[in-house]
């Protein structure tokens, strides 16, 4: 009982100086990415200009410039310490693993981050469109005067959506490691497969707008197939 109970002490503990490091990079990049707010607010808005040509954000509050800087440092912060963040929930597992395992704790952060990076492109890809099918809705008689605080609350959640979504294949390829699913059932539960992705991908982007859709489901589908690909290769199951 005690050693169980010191068992348990060591996990949290454990869990504790992770997310402390996690959080030390992420404060770390979000001071980083505050002396480049304004490139990161240009770069944020820029489908907005597009999809509302002549167009420009508004505040309607004294505190909502503030607000958006911080917002827009957080989220710079994150991506900056994206390798950081993915690497210590990686040591955070090691411990349950065997040493052949923890071996791979170098190549699966690296694809940890990757697959984040490439899901935060392809997000800010899909911004535009997504935008652009939402704001028409409104047609010629009402015309858009958005606050910067809710665009940039709107693009970044929308944006670490789609890198948040990029993920899937590694924990896919985790649960063949232990032995949980093999590529032969993966294979035969495509259609399936295929299903959940499209409602994901339709949660994700609400905007309704089919393109967009296709631009995170297309991606995700593809990662399903190079998954199963790896898995059978790389672990031969």
């Amino acid at each position: 009982m005690t050693s169980a109970t010191m068992s348990m002490m060591d996990h949290l503990r454990e869990f504790r100086s992770r997310l402390v490091k996690a959080l030390i990079a992420v404060g770390v990049g979000t001071i980083v990415a505050f002396f480049f707010n304004e490139q990161i607010l240009s770069l944020l808005a820029e489908p907005y200009r597009i999809a509302v040509p002549g167009g420009s954000l508004a505040f309607f509050r004294p505190t909502e410039a503030f607000s958006t800087v911080m917002r827009l440092s957080l989220f710079g912060g994150v991506i900056l310490a994206s390798p950081v963040i993915f690497y210590q929930i990686w040591r955070f597992a090691a411990p349950a693993l065997s040493p052949k395992e923890k071996r791979w704790a170098y190549p699966i952060t690296f694809v940890f981050v990757f697959l984040f990076i490439s899901g935060v492109l392809v997000g800010y890809a899909a911004l535009q469109r997504g935008l652009a099918f939402l704001l028409d809705f409104g047609g010629e008689a009402l015309v858009p005067v958005i606050g910067a605080d809710f665009y940039i609350k709107f693009a970044t959640r929308f944006i670490l959506a789609f890198g948040i979504a990029f993920e899937f294949p590694v924990f896919l390829f985790a649960a063949a490691a232990v032995g949980a699913v093999n590529s032969k059932k993966l294979r035969d539960n495509r259609r399936w497969a295929l299903l959940i992705i499209l409602v994901v991908a339709a949660i994700i982007t609400p905007t309704g707008d089919p393109v967009t859709l296709t631009l995170l489901a297309a991606p995700l589908y593809l990662l399903y197939e190079l998954t199963i690909l790896a898995i059978r290769f790389a672990l031969r199951r």
